[in-house]
């Protein structure tokens, strides 16, 4: 009840306020736009007023410009007009001649007027006794005198013309109230330009709370906003350049004109585009005698609106605000009530400042979930849902929607397995009897769906793996589905459902000749389960060899030592992690367990640049060994470091730290990353020309089987590619930990700046070295965009 009242207050105030708040909000947007020429000027040595000064008059100018073109072309436009006068009177004439032609209903409705009549004149007759006087009105009978009626006077009044002091107060007072609102809006601008950074802090105080999360929601709104209206004005001009393009072809006067307020209309979001494409028909309608123009006009609209909503603003907008399609209806539809045109035009970037705000506050994470562009659940949670309401046929649909490419292994990993977790998650606090049957049936029926469309191979001579589950019906959904990615993996294995573990189930499994059980639990803890069926297992079969696939269970219980407690031979976590184990549990060579980093094309071309770039200097050394540390500590990982990648090996160029582990006899430094590039990771970065992360080396099928990580106990793994000037990969910029990490989407973007800033350090150091240095290259070193200061330079 508190935030119905509180939001209908901030609606109150936002409608009562429109005096105050519409040029405020224009002027924030317009100090938005303007502020990167200010900072511009700046950089450039201007102090800031004399920046905000020349950058307001500049605006003003560029409007006052625009508006003697657009005069202009209104002016050439109207003396025009009256030569167009006898095309329009023929063209209204035909167009009245063709309303009063007859048309496909007439017939019709003639004939049920015929019927009509026919109908009231077959009404009965009044009685021959009665008399009726003559209606009032009606035509008087013979011989009665009615007296003449006056005529009467018409009287018509006239204004007298107004003078032109008069005409002249008028004018100004319909367009005192727009000059006012301009003036406002211009002294707020050259106020926000000139105290914007007190206006920052300002805002920042008022947020509250964490500053780390007040300023990530000012750049993210800054970002969306700028990107957005960029975005914005190349739509625009895509769409009205070839607009008065197009005009000018067909011959519609003014096409310069006409384009231009197709360009500014549609910052008018829906109604702009229809508003601008009045003016060049109706030209057209007045200056072609004929028809032939307006249907020209009518099919370049057409297609540009076709063009530009399809393709163009798909292609360029992408997900530049973060708003989905139907908030963008609804926020205009809110803000033109509340403040008119003027809201609509602003719907777009106020929307976008509420999208955040949602995003970076707990008690508005609301405003993210209805404006926001992502997918309100992820695909395992819409599956899971599916479930529980019994709509097996949709969420089998939306399976075979993640299957793409018969993947079905990666759909196992990233989709089954964690719906099976929510159903484990919730089996015994939210979820009834039903719930659990309805999901426990109806993935079963996803499974079998799956295996009918890709069906698993089977064994010769009989399976040598079997996948058992652990003790709930979700633990054999987990079998199946680990049996079917194995299967397809060429590891034929069969499965078993899970039961009570004593003597009769144990002797029913039928184990002989195995050699490889997968034994699947969801539980998280699962420990004392895992190993009382470990033990019985081993105690019948001693040769078999156990993989614990432990999908949903506590760190502590993933590591070697409680992998021995638990009686087992490998712990797993994922689908890919089991290919992996199983590999190397049955005999094939730990060289097939690790992808080798490929030499791309036109290598050689690369290595050349490489020598040419002064990477390989050893003067480049302390400014590799400065981006290092950087890395690391802004990271907080214990070692980061500088690699290229030469012909056939890893040359490390630059480090900070060191790794120590438990795989790791003594502490992995620098001199012990060097290794052979198809061993390398840093390869992979070079090779596919993009940034890697790998948040655990030992559980990552394309890693973990990598004897040189192994030796030197590496789990954690991102590196970022340094490219030179022409694009080529050189080598990366690279974090290193013995511990699992995870970097998100920001963070990643942040090592890869870095990189960047690394590179054009570097640059400037090599014309250092050659003792000519431009004049624009600061002489302390390349300034870091990344964390605005200088890195150091060689």
């Amino acid at each position: 009840m508190i935030g119905l009242v509180t939001g209908a207050m901030i609606i109150a105030a936002l409608y009562f306020g429109r005096e105050i708040l519409i040029p405020l909000a224009l002027a924030f947007l317009l100090g938005f736009v303007l502020d990167p020429l200010v900072m511009r000027l700046k950089r450039w040595g201007m102090p800031r007023a004399a920046a905000v000064i020349v950058v307001v008059i500049f605006a003003l100018g560029m409007v006052g410009l625009a508006g003697v073109f657009l005069g202009s072309q209104v002016s050439t436009l109207s003396a025009e007009l009256p030569t167009y006068q006898s095309n329009i009177k023929t063209k209204l004439h035909d167009l009245r001649e063709s309303a009063n032609r007859p048309g496909m209903f007439d017939g019709v409705v003639k004939t049920f007027n015929t019927f009509k009549n026919e109908v009231d004149q077959a009404s009965p007759v009044a009685p021959s006794g009665t008399s009726a006087s003559p209606a009032p009105g009606s035509a008087p009978t013979k011989g009665s005198a009615t007296p003449p009626q006056p005529q009467p006077q018409r009287v018509q009044l006239t204004e007298r013309p107004p003078s032109a002091f008069q005409q002249a107060l008028n004018w100004l007072e319909v367009a005192s109230g727009p000059l006012a609102n301009a003036g406002i809006v211009l002294v707020f601008v050259v106020l926000i330009l000139l105290d914007r950074l007190d206006l920052r802090d300002r805002l920042l105080r008022l947020w509250g709370g964490s500053l780390h999360r007040s300023t990530d929601a000012m750049d993210e709104a800054g970002q969306r906003i700028s990107k957005y209206l960029t975005m914005q004005l190349v739509v625009n001009l895509s769409y009205g350049v070839p607009m008065a393009v197009g005009l000018w072809f067909i011959g519609v006067p003014g096409a310069m004109l006409w384009g231009a307020v197709a360009a500014v209309m549609r910052f008018v979001p829906y109604i702009g585009p229809m508003i601008s494409a009045v003016f060049p028909l109706t030209l057209a309608f007045a200056v072609d005698p004929g028809w032939s123009m307006v249907l020209w006009t009518i099919g370049l609209i057409a297609a540009l609106e076709m063009l530009s909503n399809n393709v163009i603003e798909p292609w360029l907008y992408g997900a530049s605000t973060g708003l989905s399609a139907m908030s963008l209806m609804v926020s205009a539809t809110f803000w033109t009530a509340l403040w008119g045109p003027v809201g609509l035009i602003m719907s777009t970037p106020l929307t976008v400042c509420l999208l955040v705000i949602g995003r970076h506050l707990p008690r508005l994470r609301f405003l993210d979930v209805l404006l926001g562009s992502q997918p309100a659940l992820d695909t395992p949670t819409r599956i899971y849902q599916r479930l529980i309401a019994g709509d097996v046929e949709e969420a089998s649909e939306l399976a075979n929607e993640q299957v793409v490419d018969g993947n079905v292994i990666g759909f196992y990993g990233e989709v089954g397995l964690p719906v099976l977790r929510m159903a484990s998650s919730d089996h015994a606090s939210v979820a009834t009897a039903e719930h659990r049957h309805r999901v426990v049936m109806g993935m079963d029926a996803v499974i079998d769906d799956l295996l009918e469309q890709q069906p698993a191979p089977e064994a010769a001579d009989g399976a040598r793996l079997v996948c058992i589950g652990g003790k709930w019906e979700v633990d054999s959904l987990a079998a199946r589905m680990l049996a079917h990615a194995l299967s397809l993996e060429n590891y034929p294995a069969a499965h078993r459902p899970a039961g009570t573990v004593n003597a009769d189930y144990i002797a029913a499994l039928a184990l002989d000749g195995v050699q490889v059980v997968c034994l699947s639990y969801l539980s998280p803890e699962p420990a004392v389960q895992a190993r009382h069926f470990c033990r019985r297992l081993k105690r019948r079969w001693p040769d078999v060899q156990i993989v614990l696939g432990l999908w949903n269970a506590p760190a502590e219980l993933l590591g070697e030592e409680a992998c021995k407690s638990l009686g087992a031979d490998a712990v797993v976590t994922s689908i890919g992690e089991a290919a992996v184990r199983i590999t190397a549990l049955m005999g094939a060579q730990l060289s097939e367990g690790f992808m080798e980093a490929v030499v791309p094309e036109a290598d050689a071309q690369r290595v050349v640049a490489l020598h040419a770039s002064g990477a390989l200097d050893v003067r480049a050394q302390p400014l590799f060994d400065a981006a290092s540390k950087r890395a690391a500590d802004i990271f907080d990982v214990p070692m980061a470091m500088v690699s290229f990648i030469d012909d056939d090996s890893q040359q490390v160029r630059g480090s900070f730290g060191s790794l120590r582990s438990a795989e790791a006899a003594a502490l992995v430094r620098a001199d012990d990353m060097h290794m052979p590039r198809s061993s390398s990771m840093c390869g992979h970065v070079v090779a596919n020309a993009q940034t890697l992360v790998v948040p655990d080396v030992a559980r990552d099928l394309r890693f973990a089987g990598n004897p040189a990580l192994q030796s030197n106990g590496l789990r954690f793994y991102a590196g970022a590619p340094l490219r030179d000037i022409g694009g080529q990969v050189l080598g990366t910029l690279c974090l290193l930990d013995t511990e699992p990490h995870a970097l998100n989407q920001r963070e990643v973007r942040l090592l890869e700046a870095m990189a960047d800033d690394l590179m054009d350090a570097l640059r400037a150091s090599v014309v250092q070295w050659g003792d000519a240095v431009p004049p624009s290259t600061p002489a302390q070193g390349a300034l870091g965009a990344t964390l605005g200061q200088p890195i150091p330079a060689a």
